[in-house]
């Protein structure tokens, strides 16, 4: 793993968009690109938005998994797509330490990949535990591909659209 000190050409590639609902419109905005190595900085990120609504983040890492990230009073909700990218990616590894997650680094070599925390970070505002688990089981869909069933399934895939093709996508 990188430290967490690492410049910024060996940030990983991919995108992090921040989603907020609010009077019942979706809209959404490009996170800094190191919301995609640093938890903190993404969490930060989030926490710094001015919503009456829900708000959340969706960092898509290398097209190799992705995080949902949806800060409360009550503490942090997290979704890690696939628990083993802990052992190539410093996010993720920060992520399973966040949700106290009981895995070692050797629980993680040779083992299909497995979501890890919140199943129902979004079931509140349009996205059940059970819809987020088939998009997740589809082991043959990229991370943007599966961030984007997500989008359509909540309704906000054209918002998300528009902030990809700016962020060249």
């Amino acid at each position: 793993m990188g430290a967490q000190g690492a410049p910024a050409q060996n940030a990983p590639d991919g995108f992090g968009v921040a989603v907020v609902r609010e009077d019942g419109q979706w809209r959404c905005t490009p996170m800094r690109r190191a919301a995609l190595d640093n938890l903190s900085v993404a969490e930060k990120e989030l926490c710094e938005m001015r919503s009456a609504g829900a708000v959340f983040g969706l960092l898509d890492v290398d097209d190799e998994f992705f995080v949902i990230i949806r800060p409360a009073p009550s503490g942090t909700r997290l979704l890690l797509s696939d628990a083993t990218a802990a052992l190539d990616y410093d996010i993720a590894a920060e992520v399973l330490e966040k949700l106290d997650a009981d895995i070692e680094p050797d629980d993680l070599d040779d083992v299909d990949p497995f979501e890890e925390g919140d199943l129902g970070v979004l079931a509140d505002i349009g996205l059940p535990e059970a819809v987020l688990s088939v998009i997740l089981d589809e082991t043959d869909l990229y991370a943007d591909e599966q961030l984007g069933r997500i989008a359509r399934e909540m309704g906000f895939a054209e918002q998300l659209s528009a902030v990809l093709e700016r962020l060249n996508r």
